[in-house]
């Protein structure tokens, strides 16, 4: 870690006591501690998804009928199409319809959202996230 810098930031008590107890509740032992991860969050969110930002991680995960018409084997195509993008992929059964894919991908920040975002859209998928991460590179 570098130089630290001390700033101070003024809050309303009601503000300042949620963001307190949310902090409790995360494990966070200083406010400090806190605020340097959010204020990582905006940097990831601003700089490492934009365009031509280079290599970046995401992570999508999806629940899905397994019944649904076509859509596992829709879900596979996508991922053949892609594969130099994905690291690797679980199936999980949660019961006797309901399924979790998920799936680690791996390059080109464009491409991964643009994959991320296809397979979480697909007709049939009941519930779809994608989550955009860094490789940690470029954070102290």
């Amino acid at each position: 870690m570098g130089r630290l810098a001390r700033f101070g930031v003024s809050l309303e008590d009601e503000l300042r006591a949620r963001f307190d107890r949310r902090n409790a509740r995360m494990g966070y032992t200083n406010r400090s501690e806190a605020i340097r991860d959010l204020i990582r969050e905006c940097i990831i969110e601003e700089e490492e998804w934009a365009p031509g930002a280079g290599e970046a991680v995401g992570i999508v995960s999806l629940v899905y009928d397994h019944d649904h018409l076509e859509l596992p084997k829709n879900l596979t195509e996508a991922q053949h199409r892609r594969h130099a993008l994905i690291v690797t992929a679980t199936h999980v059964h949660l019961d006797a319809h309901n399924c979790l894919e998920v799936l680690i991908l791996r390059g080109a920040a464009g491409k991964i959202k643009k994959l991320g975002e296809e397979l979480v859209s697909r007709r049939g998928v009941k519930h779809g996230k994608l989550v955009l991460t860094t490789t940690g590179r470029k954070l102290r």
